[in-house]
């Protein structure tokens, strides 16, 4: 698995750019473009290795994974996971939706591999593999730095002029069974 997948297959795709809400940026290639009442979506596809970060959490003699998501504890160790990846010649990235690693990811490796289950409550979705890049101790809490075995994907929207976004809660819940049924149509 390769964080830029700059290889033949993409030589000639297209670079958009996702920003969000406080300008932070994530370059995408376009994996499949689709017209669909007038509108054009498409998917998209990082062009560096997603991360996730996780803290150990170790309760009642269970030991998981629980994902880091509040912006201060990101902050507070991303020093830490920024050391740690370079040591691996990956540089670690404040990306919008999502950090990203700059770099050649290691060889999947099924020992490093762990599922997780990221919504307990939403019993739709389900678990997704993970391969834990390196760990690192924060104020005696240990984490895991990780990324996506599966791409992770990104369904957007180009308006008028061209711009790029990810659909909204209530489009992306309207259409993507609908993108979803046309992808797996032109596959």
């Amino acid at each position: 698995m390769s964080s830029s997948p700059q290889s033949e297959d993409f030589d000639d795709a297209e670079l958009v750019t996702l920003t969000d809400e406080t300008g932070r940026e994530l370059p995408c290639f376009i994996e499949r473009e689709l017209e669909l009442d007038g509108k054009t979506y498409l998917l998209l596809l990082p062009e560096n290795a997603p991360i996730e970060i996780f803290a150990w959490d170790e309760d009642d003699d269970i030991t998981e994974l629980v994902a880091v998501e509040e912006e201060e504890e990101i902050s507070r160790i991303f020093a830490d996971a920024h050391a740690v990846l370079s040591e691996q010649n990956l540089t670690l990235k404040r990306t919008a939706f999502t950090l990203s690693a700059v770099g050649e990811l290691p060889p999947l490796d099924p020992t490093e591999v762990v599922t997780i289950e990221l919504d307990e409550e939403d019993e739709s979705l389900e678990p997704e593999e993970f391969q834990i890049l390196a760990r690192f101790y924060n104020e005696e809490q240990e984490y895991a730095i990780c990324t996506p075995v599966d791409p992770l994907l990104f369904f957007g929207k180009a308006d008028e002029k061209g711009a790029i976004s990810l659909l909204s809660e209530t489009e992306a819940e309207q259409l993507q069974p609908m993108l979803e049924d046309m992808l797996l149509d032109e596959i």
